[in-house]
């Protein structure tokens, strides 16, 4: 198995991929909103520093979220007047869980992201 990209390649394909903006306020990078990674299933609930588990996400964002749940994390998002891409979340979710099925291990992170798709499932 190939070692996986450095974060700085993890955040610029996360960019390539899903855009540039926040994935939890919807505010657009630039020189005064800095991406930085987001790791959808949190490092402390097992999440691997994966590109399926990470998104772009502002400083701002990353920081205030901490540990929570990504649904809980969309709902207070939402709650705060902030536009979440919660389809984009929900492919994070996904894809990890693809990934870990494919990959194996996780074994931390598994029932953490299935509670996730759960949630995110049941709306």
């Amino acid at each position: 198995m190939s070692a996986q990209p450095d974060r700085a390649a993890r955040l610029a394909a996360a960019l390539d991929r899903d855009g540039p903006t926040c994935v939890w306020c919807g505010r657009a990078f630039d020189r005064h909103v800095r991406p930085t990674t987001e790791h959808v299933v949190p490092r402390v609930r097992g999440g691997p520093s994966w590109a399926e588990n990470e998104v772009a996400a502002c400083s701002r964002c990353n920081a205030a979220r901490g540990h929570r749940g990504a649904v809980e994390w969309l709902a207070e998002c939402r709650a705060r007047g902030w536009t979440p891409d919660a389809a984009r979340v929900a492919r994070a979710l996904e894809s990890l869980a693809a990934a870990v099925a494919e990959r194996g291990g996780q074994r931390r992170a598994r029932p953490h992201l299935d509670a996730q798709l759960r949630r995110l499932r049941a709306g």
